[in-house]
């Protein structure tokens, strides 16, 4: 049902407001920060939990348990008590696998450029449109990001409208005076992680997306054996992509997140398969070979 609907909204999708779809834990970590009020970090904390999960992203229908479960984590760095804040943002998002108990990560994200201005007795702009407050931006920016990847999940090429909505919002902050947005400033900023997604050259990352997760994962269930070789053949666009563009972070990004669900999988899989993923693992990854050694020894 959900891949119905998911087709469905990559096809007419407005964006009109009339639905809710995210169920996203914010939250506020100050331990860094001494000798400070801690309320504000307590009223933050509140009003991004509400900004995440009482807005309506699309006109898609999710059921309560359809609803996207993701997080936030937002370690303040640096607070002088104006309203000027430093830290960073941990964000992951998950999805359900059919037939089992166990849910997948579908996004895991480090931003160490989430530095914005708060003030506690103003409400938060709500304004998509509206660029001038960092925060608001960035927050639109990830859930729109998570429902992306949600989507194409589920639907081959399904979160383009999502992540076409977070193009928007990056490019229209390139004229801010904000870091973490700028085309060039870092291989590792918002920015890049947009144009990596909608990089035509790495569709066929996300079309990997559906294959590893619709067609993969959720048959194992079923049948372990089909659904762990449907994934080793759809790891394989992973070595052509990383020619392609070498140290994108759309790829990096996936390798991260993915990784040790890989080393799971295939500890346990076929000789050629464990064989023929560990040897594109250790092509395009390897730096993360410690993280993939389990392929090789099953441990």
């Amino acid at each position: 049902m959900k891949q119905i609907i998911l087709s469905f909204v990559a096809l007419i999708m407005t964006f009109s407001i009339s639905a809710q779809e995210l169920r996203c834990r914010v939250q506020v970590n100050s331990s860094l920060i001494q000798g400070t009020n801690k309320q504000i970090f307590t009223t933050l904390e509140k009003e991004l939990n509400e900004l995440m999960n009482n807005r309506k992203w699309s006109n898609a229908t999710y059921t309560s348990n359809e609803r996207i479960e993701c997080s936030l984590v937002i370690t303040i760095k640096n607070y002088s008590g104006g309203d000027n804040f430093t830290g960073e943002l941990q964000v992951q998002a998950r999805r359900p696998v059919y037939n089992s108990t166990y849910f997948t990560t579908l996004f895991n994200f480090r931003d160490q450029n989430f530095n914005f201005n708060y003030i506690e007795s103003q409400p938060l702009e709500t304004t998509e449109r509206q660029t001038s407050n960092n925060l608001v931006a960035m927050l639109y920016f990830y859930g729109y990001v998570i429902l992306g990847y949600d989507a194409d999940s589920f639907s081959r090429l399904g979160g383009s409208p999502f992540f076409h909505r977070a193009e928007e919002i990056a490019n229209a902050m390139q004229s801010s005076s904000e870091t973490g947005w700028k085309a060039f400033e870092s291989e590792h900023n918002r920015y890049a992680l947009i144009n990596g997604i909608l990089d035509e050259k790495l569709r066929p990352v996300r079309e990997l997306y559906y294959d590893y997760h619709r067609l993969g994962l959720d048959i194992m269930a079923e049948n372990a054996d089909n659904g762990r070789s449907k994934i080793a053949s759809s790891l394989m666009v992973l070595r052509q992509a990383n020619n392609d563009r070498l140290y994108n972070i759309a790829i990096t990004s996936f390798l991260d997140t993915k990784i040790d669900e890989i080393a799971d999988i295939f500890s346990n899989g076929q000789p050629k398969e464990k064989s023929d993923v560990y040897a594109l693992l250790l092509d395009v990854a390897p730096s993360m070979q410690k993280r993939f050694e389990k392929i090789q020894n099953g441990k």
